[in-house]
């Protein structure tokens, strides 16, 4: 039932002033966090969450439910000041605030159910609301999608791939919200409150910019009303805001940025001063009566067990594994409508157009703009959708901070980094994703495979695409010969032992590429007399440390791993890893030096990693186990 807005406004005002007591309340209990910066935002969340968006308090994860994203993250407290004044939870869980023991942790977290995805790490929120907003489209969904975010981090680059994307796809479910409250965190925001150059620039990427007092409640409504309105276009709503509003000796001051008021005279005081700012209602209202709810519950969805369709390759068949990715693609596509992928404008490269040709709904470009490609994803992931965002591997460096916090956030991302390795060939270092195994491994979480030939590329797909939690699959330019037959099996975290005899003196263990350069090897070294395990270790985390052992122990602790990566961080470490505890030293070919353009059969000799290089560790390494 609508409330007159003569009830509405002063109901909201002591909802923003309860908004603000909290957020003093819970950092001061804390010890630590920003205060001011949720006193700045509260008038607007309070008009959010109690007169605009439609949720269920006890059902936040509900798919017909308006979605938040605090890309403000260090704004927690009020975030889940909030969600106690909507009944989500007792108010007095506030005061657990930064406790290890509490889900109420410094910045956002899904740990809480009324989180899609972890913030914090500034210019990364509208991404993961563009996301959100495409989700709507994708299932059919009239839910809106609402993000606050701070003047500060829209000095990041990623705001403005994000704005670039919403804008190109027209996403007029979506509404973001600019606090602006002049000051970051040691100094003055790059335009303080100089409102237009905000507003300017969001209209000069498409968006229906609209400058409002966000302090003034009559005015933040009317702006929602206006952007729900808006047609083929998102909305940015630019909030002139204080810092620290409401609290006189705070206000607009530098130096309360991560500050909290202390136990004592001086948070009494401010609480005080708040305090003094309710205002008596024209008739009771209870702030839960004031949030607009969904209809009836949506059935919950049946339990989905796809069926995908078994490689169709024949032994010795080329095809390069980034081809098997857009292959493999399209198959996962059609046995589960979850799936989803995206581009970064080269898919004619990693074959990602396959998908896109077949599901055109399903597939969302962002053109060269990694970042928000990995927003975007995150915010489809965290609403039940598998995604599959693909770029060369290189440029999902530029990309990092967003895995982090997609693996933070615990998302079903599914990477692809294709044109891996000094392989590629002639493009030169540039191009050459030498760094990518290590990165995708220093995150604890995240799934690592990597496959090298057609076979394993479409089984391994299927085996993250139904794991959860994030993933990583690198693919590879050139052809290779498909070595498995269509029944083989390839779990996660297992590995395939290729050659081994009674007789071995040295383990290789390669991934990729370099298995062919490992079976070219053995092929030599028996020929000699000289016999050798090879290891297709294809899942590179987790990695198969009992194969790895069993293998070390049968080869006397000679153990050689061969990578078309740089030393540090990639299939090597992972080995070593997995055998330090049995006191077994690993040798390790990997690339050590800068590479440079050529083909790919020279640039895997000059840099070390051939099957001259192989042999002849191999048989440095025999040589010390001859009697």
């Amino acid at each position: 039932m609508a409330v007159d807005r003569s009830v509405l406004i002063p109901a909201l005002h002591n909802i923003a002033t309860q908004l603000r007591i909290d957020s003093v309340r819970s950092t001061t209990e804390a010890g630590s966090g920003h205060p001011s910066s949720c006193c700045s935002a509260a008038d607007i969340v309070a008009a959010l969450f109690f007169a605009e968006m439609r949720f269920d308090p006890q059902h936040p994860q509900r798919p017909d439910s308006d979605r938040f994203v605090l890309s403000k993250g260090h704004a927690a407290p009020l975030l889940y000041a909030a969600w106690a004044e909507s009944g989500a939870f007792d108010r007095s869980k506030l005061l657990e605030l930064r406790e290890i023991s509490s889900d109420l942790e410094g910045h956002p977290t899904p740990r809480l159910p009324f989180v899609d995805v972890a913030t914090g790490s500034l210019g990364q929120g509208i991404c993961v609301a563009v996301g959100l907003g495409l989700n709507a489209r994708r299932i059919g969904s009239d839910y809106r999608t609402y993000a606050l975010i701070g003047d500060g981090e829209s000095a990041e680059g990623s705001v403005w791939e994000a704005a670039d994307v919403a804008s190109h796809d027209g996403l007029d479910n979506l509404c973001g919200i600019t606090d602006v409250n002049g000051l970051g965190q040691s100094q003055p925001t790059q335009w303080d409150h100089d409102m237009e150059q905000y507003a300017r620039r969001w209209r000069a990427f498409g968006w229906e910019a609209i400058v409002v007092d966000g302090h003034d409640l009559n005015a933040v409504l009317d702006a929602f009303a206006k952007a729900r309105a808006t047609k083929g276009r998102p909305t940015m709503l630019v909030a002139r805001t204080i810092k620290g509003k409401g609290i006189s000796f705070v206000e607009g001051k530098p130096g309360w940025h991560g500050r909290p008021l202390k136990k004592g005279e001086e948070a009494d005081r401010a609480i005080a001063e708040l305090e003094s700012q309710f205002v008596k209602l024209p008739q009771p209202v209870d702030s839960v009566s004031l949030i607009t709810r969904p209809g009836p519950m949506p059935p919950a969805a049946k339990p989905v067990t796809p069926q995908v369709p078994a490689p169709a390759y024949a032994l010795g068949d080329l095809v390069a594994t980034r081809e098997a990715y857009g292959a493999a693609l399209v198959k996962l596509g059609q046995a589960d409508d979850r799936v989803v992928a995206l581009d970064a404008d080269v898919e004619n490269s990693t074959y990602g157009e396959k998908f896109s040709k077949v599901f055109p709904n399903r597939f969302f470009e962002t053109f060269i703009a990694e970042q928000a490609m990995l927003g975007v994803a995150m915010g489809l992931a965290s609403r039940g959708a598998i995604a599959f965002p693909s770029t060369f591997a290189c440029f999902l460096t530029r990309a990092y901070d967003f895995i982090r916090m997609a693996c933070i956030s615990e998302l079903n991302v599914k990477l692809c980094g294709s044109h891996a390795g000094i392989s590629i060939g002639e493009d030169g270092p540039s191009q050459m994703g030498l760094e990518d195994l290590a990165m995708m491994r220093a995150e604890p979480n995240m799934t690592v495979v990597y496959p090298c030939d057609g076979v394993s590329t479409e089984r391994l797909m299927a085996a993250i695409a139904f794991h959860p939690g994030p993933a990583y699959i690198r693919t590879t330019r050139p052809k290779t010969p498909v070595i498995y037959t269509a029944d083989e099996d390839f779990a996660i975290g297992g590995s395939k032992v290729l050659r081994q005899s009674g007789q071995d003196l040295v383990t290789v263990v390669a991934a990729g590429i370099t298995v062919y350069e490992a079976l070219k090897a053995h092929d030599e070294l028996k020929a000699s007399g000289v016999l050798l395990r090879v290891i297709d270790a294809y899942s590179v985390q987790p990695v198969d440390g009992a194969t790895l052992r069993d293998a070390a122990r049968a080869t006397g602790g000679r153990v050689l791993t061969v990578e078309d990566h740089y030393a540090g961080g990639g299939l090597g470490d992972a080995v070593a890893g997995a055998l330090a505890d049995d006191g077994v030293v690993v040798r390790r070919l990997a690339v050590r030096e800068i590479p440079r353009s050529g083909k790919a059969e020279e640039l895997l000799d000059r840099f070390g990693i051939s099957a001259r290089h192989i042999v002849a560790a191999v048989k440095t390494m025999a040589a010390g186990a001859k009697p």
